[in-house]
């Protein structure tokens, strides 16, 4: 059965801000003739790793939203500074979620099938909203 991670986006006021960060990271991990892939190292490894890379996904919060994700590729163990991690592989594909409320945590969490938001719908011309009405525009259910 598939299962998710959904991780706290530190540091990121936006969906564009993510994006932009993103594209940074591959710039960079291409200057250090590195594979260019996104990765996030996370101190624990998750137990469940069969199921999330079965269709999982990593959902980003937001601003205190679930506000995207991105599909899971792979999860290994890597070393730093001389102490175990994980390096959690995703997608560069960002897919927008509906927003939901998500209360503060330290880490990720595993996210059960039945819990995660549906991908946000698309409507036409909504892409030049500023991000701040959509958020106020999903809260009041009419996006």
């Amino acid at each position: 059965m598939t299962v998710h991670l959904v991780k706290l986006c530190v540091g990121v006021e936006s969906i564009q801000d993510l994006l932009d960060w993103q594209q940074e990271c591959l710039a960079e991990r291409k200057k250090k003739k590195q594979p260019l892939e996104l990765v996030h190292v996370t101190r624990m490894m998750p137990k469940r790793i069969d199921e999330l890379l079965d269709g999982g996904s990593l959902y980003w919060v937001i601003k205190g939203y679930i506000a995207a994700r991105h599909r899971l590729i792979d999860i290994r163990q890597v070393t730093k500074n001389g102490t175990p991690h994980c390096a959690i592989v995703y997608d560069p594909e960002l897919t927008t979620t509906e927003r939901r409320f998500r209360s503060p945590f330290q880490g990720w969490r595993y996210l059960e099938a039945k819990d995660v938001p549906p991908d946000a719908r698309q409507i036409k011309g909504g892409d030049d909203l500023p991000e701040a009405l959509k958020i106020e525009l999903a809260e009041l259910g009419l996006l």
